[in-house]
């Protein structure tokens, strides 16, 4: 889950965000990339310079500049909240992030909000109702396209929030968000062990290709193997396959190759360690060649599910269809 969090000054939107923090939120703000670059350009931090730099890093790499440093460092693992949001095209490049993002706006009276910045008395904060109402005319809709667009963030909105009670109050708002907030997909069985088997392709040390397999019963793995050398001797990619290292074309000097694959290393791993794959599902990056779907047969595989259809043999296809092993291709167009 991705909130990202925008609104006035003296709104409350820190407030928000120590609330989701404290449940276990990780907290990421546009303006820490500002912070960051004005500390490396030896400047003090005051919300003049803070719009000022803004607009210019906005101008150098354009209106979503800032949300885009922050997406690559989103993992795909845990719960963001991310606040300072000021331009629509921020919203947008952390929509494109996939991840269900919503945005909270915050708002509240501005004599409310100018008694709480003077209470607050941070550095650079207006002091005046008529300050504070001057410069968010400028942040609301500044001049040109890489400025400052409040208003426009406000109309993407997906949740709004009115702060103008008690903190309990502000809270019960918030705790209704992450509950209309809390749908997202999940894998299917299928696609999560192919996307193990991709993983476990990494560890591969052909210099080829890299093909990983799964080997699941019941929805669980019981045995891995990726393409290489036999145990114990010289890796492919440090020279061990002549077939290999001579980048022979697909389909000749076959009898040269000593990389064994990923579908046969993980029966032979299993049968390594004692543990019967038979009625499972291999799940493989590639589809199986003729001397796998061999082993599939005999091992007493049920089902073959493949990712890319590399060279797919027809008689490897037909003898899984003669032998009743099902066959399945994911779809991957979620992805």
């Amino acid at each position: 889950m991705i909130l990202g969090v925008a609104g006035t000054n003296g709104a409350g939107k820190g407030e928000v965000v120590n609330y989701l923090v404290a449940r276990s939120f990780y907290a990421f703000s546009l303006s820490d990339v500002l912070r960051d670059e004005l500390r490396a350009r030896g400047q003090t931090e005051t919300r003049e310079r803070m719009i000022a730099l803004g607009n210019e890093l906005r101008e150098k790499g354009g209106p979503s500049a800032l949300a885009d440093r922050l997406a690559a460092r989103l993992a795909p693992d845990r719960n963001y909240v991310i606040d300072s949001i000021r331009h629509p095209a921020e919203v947008g490049a952390l929509r494109r992030n996939g991840r269900g993002f919503k945005l909270v706006w915050v708002d509240a009276d501005p004599k409310i909000r100018i008694e709480r910045l003077r209470a607050r008395g941070r550095s650079g904060d207006p002091t005046t109702l008529e300050a504070l109402l001057a410069l968010e005319g400028r942040e609301r809709g500044g001049a040109g396209a890489n400025a400052q667009q409040l208003d426009a963030v406000e109309q993407l909105a997906d949740f709004r929030l009115q702060n103008e009670g008690p903190l309990a109050v502000l809270h019960a708002g918030v705790q209704r968000v992450l509950e209309a907030s809390q749908g997202f997909e999940r894998p299917t069985w299928d696609e999560y062990f192919l996307q193990v088997a991709q993983m476990v392709a990494s560890r591969s040390n052909c210099v080829k290709r890299h093909v990983g397999a799964v080997i699941a019963r019941d929805r669980r793995i019981i045995a891995t193997g990726y393409n290489g050398t036999p145990r114990g001797t010289r890796n492919c990619n440090e020279g061990g396959c002549p077939r290999c290292n001579g980048f022979a074309e697909s389909g000749a000097r076959l009898d040269e190759c000593l990389c064994s694959h990923g579908e046969e290393n993980a029966i032979v791993q299993a049968a390594y360690h004692g543990i019967s794959v038979r009625g499972g599902t291999i799940y493989t990056t590639f589809f199986p060649c003729l001397f796998c779907t061999k082993l599939i047969i005999n091992a007493g595989l049920a089902e073959v599910v493949y990712d890319a259809a590399y060279h797919m043999d027809e008689r490897a296809g037909s003898l899984l269809e003669e032998a009743g092993v099902v066959v399945r291709q994911v779809d991957r167009s979620r992805d």
